[in-house]
Parts: structure tokens; C-alpha cells; sequence
């Protein structure tokens, strides 16, 4: 036998090529979160004028003072307050979480966010106004490889038995596509019968650039959204609401253009029964201030409105 019948019987089987790990299907979050990141771009307009005050007290605690002069909704001084605990799940996910904010007459609004374990999140929020106890709702979350399942509880009362119960389910079915269901019942002497359950289907396809998800319920309800990230500073959304029944329909598309370099920011949408918000926030370096200018018109109503508000901290 010559060496080079040698050298090739002795050479490695060739390794077949293996997928690289962005490839496999992962969590696809929740049912909850599934049109987050479209309406994230979509301005939060306020009226009149504002002013927050943001003081951390030391890298857990951080309390907040807002004053609210306003002919549209509520005016006057809320206190707020945010704990962020020291287990650390990711870079950007830390737990406990608490956050509440009060007035003057004891109108209370609290979150508590907190991960029982690497799959299992726990979300409670309370609602007290006029001190009675207004709402109450506990969501978990149960995150595994390829799906997400949610089971939420609003205003239960075992008692008289009426409340509301919401499942989620959603599954990554590949790297993009993800398919799911919510079902919604609801339990309330004032419903025909005593009870409703509301069934609709979830879908959403993700890339790095782009979101496409809906839902569609047996009630005749349908919710689009997609979102799509143009360029390192800007991101456009598109958002369509249906109800068959009562045949009416709204779509509503927003964007966001971020410079950060100048500490520029603008939030901007326009729905279909003509309402133009835009928002922009300029920080006021080397000052921890932030400014804060928003308006809005309803060509419609011939209506307009303006607010200025003020961030320090």
C-alpha cells in the first residue's frame, strides 16, 4: 500500500454542517406583549402643563413628585416611589419590582413584578380610588423553551363567584413564526346568563427589523400591528382595530425618530379619524433636564390642544 492510499483511508469523515444557534425557534414572549413594540412608538400626550422630579435615593430606591395643571384630566401633586431588587435574571431584568404613585386623598395605584424562579414571573396590580378598592389583578407567567403560558385573575371574588379569568398560550412554531390563543371568561350577575368567554387566535411573525402580529376573536374583534425598524434612529408602526359587529374600524400609524447624539426625541401618529399627536422631548445638557412639547388636533372636531412639561432628574 502506497502512502497516499494511506494518508486518505486515514483522513476524517467530513462534519456536516450545523445550524448556527440563531436558527432554532426561542421564547416567543407573551400573548400580552405581542403588539408591545408598535405601540411603543405611539406618542403618551398630556394636556396643559407638567413637571416631574426624579430622585434616586440610592441604586435601589427612587421616589418621584409630578404637579398636573390640566383642564382635561386630573390636576394636582402625585408622590411615586420604585424598588428595584438586586437579583439580577439578565442584563436588563432585575427583581423584585415595585412601583406606586398616590395623591393627596389617597387614590393609590401599585405593581409588583417579581421572578419566582428563571421561568415563572408573578405580576400583581391594585387599584384603590376614593378609598374603596377599586381593581385587582395577578398575572403569572410561565416562560419555557418555546412557548410562554399566562394565567390572569381580575377582581376575583369566590364568594359571590364573579371575576375574570384570562389564559394566554403562544408557541414558537419556527425562528420567526409564532402561533397561540387567549381565552377570555368572565363571570357577572349583570352578563346574560351569568358568564361570557370570549376564544381568539394569536399569530406573530418577528424578525430582527420587522413585527407582524394579530388576533382574532369569535366576538368579531380583530387587532393588527406591525412594526418596522427603518434605521438606527428611526421606527415606524402601523396599528388597525376591527369590530365586525359593530362595523367599525380605526388604523393608526406612528413613528419615533431618536437622535441621541443631541438628545433629541419625537414620537409622532395620525389614526384614520384624523387625530395628529406628536410629542418631543430635547435634553437641556449639561443640565439633568429634559423638555417636553406635545400637541394634538382633530381636524374633524376642529379641536387642539398643547402641553409643556418638564423632567429634572
Amino acid at each position: 500500500m502506497d502512502a497516499s492510499s494511506s494518508s486518505s483511508s486515514s483522513s476524517p469523515a467530513p462534519v456536516p454542517d450545523t445550524p448556527p444557534r440563531d436558527a432554532f425557534p426561542r421564547n416567543p414572549g407573551t400573548v400580552e406583549d405581542l403588539h408591545k413594540q408598535c405601540l411603543s412608538l405611539f406618542p403618551m400626550f398630556f394636556e396643559g402643563a407638567k413637571v416631574l422630579v426624579n430622585k434616586g435615593l440610592n441604586n435601589n430606591f427612587q421616589v418621584s413628585h409630578t404637579m398636573t395643571l390640566s383642564s382635561q384630566q386630573p390636576s394636582g401633586y402625585r408622590f411615586g416611589a420604585t424598588y428595584v431588587g438586586s437579583t439580577m435574571l439578565s442584563p436588563t431584568e432585575a427583581y423584585p419590582l415595585l412601583l406606586a404613585d398616590m395623591d393627596p386623598s389617597g387614590n393609590l395605584n401599585a405593581n409588583i413584578i417579581h421572578a419566582l424562579s428563571h421561568r415563572i414571573r408573578v405580576k400583581c396590580l391594585a387599584q384603590i380610588q376614593q378609598s374603596k378598592w377599586q381593581s385587582a389583578q395577578i398575572t403569572t407567567d410561565y416562560k419555557g423553551d418555546l412557548y410562554t403560558a399566562s394565567l390572569t385573575l381580575g377582581n376575583p371574588d369566590l364568594i359571590n363567584g364573579t371575576g375574570v379569568m384570562v389564559l394566554h398560550y403562544l408557541r414558537a412554531i419556527t425562528r420567526n413564526l409564532s402561533l397561540g390563543s387567549e381565552l377570555a371568561y368572565q363571570a357577572s350577575p349583570q352578563l346574560p346568563g351569568g358568564h361570557v368567554a370570549v376564544l381568539a387566535l394569536a399569530a406573530k411573525y418577528a424578525t430582527d427589523d420587522f413585527t407582524l402580529a394579530g388576533t382574532l376573536g369569535n366576538a368579531g374583534s380583530f387587532h393588527a400591528s406591525f412594526y418596522q425598524k427603518c434605521s438606527d434612529n428611526l421606527q415606524v408602526g402601523v396599528e388597525m382595530e376591527t369590530n365586525f359587529k359593530m362595523q367599525e374600524s380605526t388604523a393608526s400609524l406612528g413613528y419615533e425618530f431618536d437622535l441621541a447624539k443631541g438628545g433629541f426625541l419625537v414620537r409622532g401618529s395620525v389614526d384614520s379619524n384624523l387625530t395628529v399627536k406628536s410629542v418631543v422631548e430635547k435634553k437641556l445638557l449639561p443640565l439633568p433636564f429634559t423638555l417636553a412639547l406635545c400637541s394634538m388636533i382633530n381636524h374633524r372636531k376642529n379641536q387642539f390642544q398643547f402641553g409643556c412639561g418638564l423632567i429634572i432628574g
